[in-house]
């Protein structure tokens, strides 16, 4: 009784195709950092009436670069101690040390 096709049932077209996975505004600006939460809280956080479309994704990019360069350091600072491990002391002599960080 079966002829392969799918039927329309209650729910419409379901079964039918498939649907296109969704591309993050991160993927999109090729980020890690969450550019769609970062654009939440700078709505919720009620800085300013209206926020950018390119607000949150520049301010994405900004916090993803100063992670990186602090982890950098504090990974420096880690093998200078023979350590494996990043732990909060080696952030924050990382930071102390770099004059633009400072």
């Amino acid at each position: 009784m079966d002829s392969g096709k799918t039927t329309k049932g209650a729910g419409g077209n379901k079964g039918v195709g498939k649907r296109k996975k969704s591309v993050t505004k991160s993927t999109k600006a090729g980020l890690k950092f969450p550019v769609g939460r970062i654009a939440r809280y700078l709505k919720k956080g009620r800085y300013a009436k209206r926020i950018g479309s390119s607000a949150p994704v520049y301010l994405a990019a900004v916090l993803e670069y100063l992670a990186a360069e602090v982890l950098e350091l504090a990974g420096n600072a880690a093998l200078d101690n023979k350590k494996a491990r990043i732990n909060p002391r080696h952030v924050t002599v990382a930071v102390r040390i770099d004059k633009e960080l400072e």
